[in-house]
């Protein structure tokens, strides 16, 4: 299968068995039901499968404190839950689970890097971009996105990496990583005001933070403007050398936990155009990782949707 028409898709089933409670919203049928929809999808026979392997220690380490990592390994509970914050919670499968996360992103970057396939998404949980140098937050254990930037920079000498973030939360772990890292770009688009209350436009940097927070109510036309107004010049300009992607779906307008009101429309339109950023300036390399999206019913459409625009060769986009 050549590459440009496939899409190595990481997973593991260890992250099903994060469990963080009866009725929390980020629970083991998110996944569940996007493996389901990807058995039957048309892309199907473009998905390239693999497991995802345990993320190490050292390479959580890229991004967190140690004392992070301890807490967390030491939190991880025989059975029942363990609340680490009132949002975020461990069961006895969480901790394999979000390592396996880890190791989903890193892996991809390695198999970016050797050429072994150029367009990867990790289908893992739990999400990672509220997830701080310090602390677990936010349903987020490990932030994986981060990392990856940060094993693509120290294992392979990038000098440029961008990571997009689209899910409606900003992403308040990534962008504390990236902060005045030099050849770490953080962009993320999100509604605002809205948990966790950051994200603000003077908390920009050039070439290194830039947020573009978005009002409640932002529907497909005003969101795919914005996008190619201020995120896709930032990136042409940048020229990153890897292009990883937060890819949340909580923007969606049949989201419970927001008020965006993108649609499928918007993400595969989103999945097009970081394709074509990836083949403009990054030798085609891609790296997606799941992080938010909570109505069950509409999420795998969405997972879809980007999937399919990821594997969208023209350049034309719309």
């Amino acid at each position: 299968m050549a590459f440009g028409m496939s899409l190595t898709f990481y997973t593991h089933d260890a992250c099903l068995d994060h469990d963080p409670g009866t009725g929390h919203p980020e629970n083991p049928g998110r996944l569940a039901g996007i493996l389901r929809a990807l058995e039957d999808a048309a892309i199907s026979d473009q998905l390239v499968r693999a497991e995802a392997p345990l993320g190490t220690d050292a390479q959580v380490l890229l991004a967190h404190d140690a004392r992070l990592l301890d807490k967390v390994k030491a939190s991880a509970p025989k059975q029942g839950t363990v609340s680490l914050d009132a949002d975020t919670h461990m069961s006895p499968g969480s901790l394999e689970a979000a390592l396996r996360a880890v190791g989903a992103t890193c892996q991809g970057v390695d198999d970016l890097m050797v050429g072994k396939t150029d367009n990867i998404f990790c289908a893992t949980r739990p999400p990672g971009h509220h997830a701080t140098p310090t602390h677990a937050m936010g349903f987020c254990l490990f932030n994986h996105a981060a990392i990856a930037v940060l094993h693509a920079m120290q294992h392979h000498g990038l000098e440029r990496v961008a990571l997009v973030d689209f899910d409606v939360h900003h992403g308040n772990g990534s962008q504390d990583i990236a902060n005045s890292r030099e050849g770490f770009f953080y962009i993320s688009t999100h509604q605002s005001p809205l948990y966790p209350g950051s994200g603000y436009e003077e908390e920009n940097r050039n070439n290194n933070i830039l947020n573009v927070p978005l009002h409640g109510g932002t529907g497909h036309t005003s969101y795919t403007r914005v996008f190619t107004d201020l995120v896709l010049p930032a990136l042409h300009a940048f020229q990153p050398q890897l292009l990883v992607v937060s890819a949340g779906f909580d923007a969606h307008q049949a989201d419970p936990l927001a008020g965006m009101a993108l649609t499928d429309d918007t993400y595969y339109w989103l999945g097009q155009q970081l394709r074509q950023v990836a083949m403009q300036h990054c030798d085609s390399r891609l790296l997606s990782t799941l992080e938010g999206g909570y109505n069950l019913g509409v999420l795998p459409g969405s997972v879809l949707a980007y999937l399919q625009g990821t594997l969208e060769q023209s350049f034309s986009g719309s």
